[in-house]
């Protein structure tokens, strides 16, 4: 699991019907802003601007419930606060 924010979302027409009814959000790793934005299916309800948890591979795959999904990351969770010992209480 990867703690990302959103940064925008995507329109697009989907001609994969496996995506059919899925929202795609773009996202980027905290604290890597030296790798680019890639895209999510959102299955939390989040929003621009929001910390979320994202899975990857097989495992987001599993989230949206078909193992043969062109899916490679999906956003399970938003983040209300977390703590690290480096950081302290977000």
């Amino acid at each position: 699991m990867r703690i990302c924010k959103v940064i925008g979302h995507i329109w697009s027409t989907k001609k994969e019907p496996s995506l059919e009814g899925l929202k795609f959000m773009v996202v980027r790793e905290k604290d890597a802003k030296d790798r680019p934005p890639f895209v999510a299916v959102d299955l939390a309800g989040a929003g621009e601007g929001e910390e979320v948890l994202v899975v990857s591979g097989s495992t987001a795959r599993y989230a949206v419930k078909n193992n043969n999904a062109p899916i490679d990351a999906a956003i399970v969770g938003i983040i209300d606060t977390y703590e690290t010992e480096k950081a302290g209480k977000k």
